[in-house]
């Protein structure tokens, strides 16, 4: 799989920046201002993409209060599958509008499809990726159909074995399509802390040769900053305008600020990853002058012995290395030195 490819305008992966994802998903609450109104505040909050949802609740699911379809416990108890993902939908005429005004604002704009038709959807509208959520990896038949537009196809494994993963990524190579990520997800909403698991970053990206990054439904940045460090090349954030406002997916969702403090940390991160190899950067090779050496610090007269009393291991760096220490001690002054001189092999005999 490559290891870094484009999505619209911007690299993602190799040695390229984190892409930063602001995921709308129901948070415009219905509301065609509002959801421009989160894409304005994506931008401003440093994101390099916004992300929608293209399907109808009848693309996901029927309409039916049977038991298997009813939700117990957590932000969506009560409620049909069907109720919620009417309530979350984006309306696809939308899709188009928000996607101009997403690329007027230099944001990257892509979708999650989830039947053949989003797929066709998105291809005549020129998104530039396709990610497969975390319950949609098992569709084999939506996965091959997104593939075979050969753009990025970006996997969430929030409920995925390792069975599932092989199979998702042996259909896109099927489709000779090798521009391939995954993202270490868990499908909890907001997800407990402990439950998160973020060491299976390195593991994922060994084992699957692939590019590795994080879809995050934890409170807070802490998870998607600490992600960083173990190099996620892609992170993805619901937002909304406030958790107050409600809706499917507030409860869990960034406020600007929040997301725009996420980015500030994780540049910061990338920054202060560096290299892997052993070595000083410049400032740090001129602050090597700071570090001890060997100095005379008595008048020393020719012919006279170095001691410990006139010689000393101080500040800064010019004189012999302190490693001669005990080797020129008892040795004697080739000239008369004064206090404050670094010591040298031509002071010595």
């Amino acid at each position: 799989m490559k290891k870094e490819f484009k999505i619209g305008n911007k690299m993602v992966g190799g040695n390229h920046p984190c892409f930063c994802v602001a995921e709308m998903s129901g948070n415009h609450l219905k509301d065609y201002d509002r959801a421009v109104e989160i894409i304005h505040a994506a931008k401003e909050a440093g994101a390099d993409a916004i992300k929608l949802q293209t399907y109808t609740a009848d693309s996901l699911t029927v309409d039916s209060d049977k038991e298997c379809f009813v939700n117990h416990g957590g932000l969506w108890d009560g409620m049909t599958e069907y109720q919620l993902y009417q309530e979350a939908s984006t309306p696809w005429d939308w899709q188009p509008k928000l996607k101009e005004v997403a690329e007027g604002l230099g944001l990257e704009c892509f979708s999650s499809p989830f039947d053949f038709a989003a797929v066709d959807f998105m291809t005549e509208y020129d998104m530039p990726a396709y990610k497969i959520a975390s319950y949609e990896i098992n569709d084999i038949p939506l996965i091959r159909k997104a593939a075979g537009t050969h753009r990025p196809i970006i996997f969430a494994t929030g409920v995925a074995h390792a069975e599932d993963i092989e199979r998702a990524l042996a259909v896109c190579r099927e489709e000779g399509n090798d521009e391939v990520m995954l993202l270490k997800c868990v499908s909890a909403y907001p997800t407990p802390y402990e439950e998160i698991n973020l060491k299976m970053i390195p593991t994922l990206a060994e084992t699957y040769d692939c590019t590795v990054g994080l879809s995050d439904h934890s409170m807070g940045s802490a998870v998607p900053v600490a992600a960083a460090a173990l190099g996620i090349k892609m992170v993805e954030k619901h937002l909304t305008l406030r958790r107050s406002d409600g809706g499917p997916d507030g409860a869990f969702s960034m406020e600007p600020e929040e997301f725009k403090e996420m980015v500030t940390n994780i540049r910061i991160v990338e920054k202060a990853l560096g290299v892997s190899e052993y070595r000083l950067t410049e400032k740090q090779e001129r602050e090597r002058h700071g570090s001890r050496s060997l100095f005379v610090v008595k008048d020393i007269k020719a012919g006279e012995k170095l001691t410990s009393d006139n010689v000393r291991s101080i500040r800064p760096h010019d004189g012999l290395h302190t490693m001669y220490y005990e080797e020129i001690l008892g040795k004697t002054a080739s000239c008369d030195v004064e206090m404050g001189t670094p010591l040298s092999w031509e002071m010595i005999r």
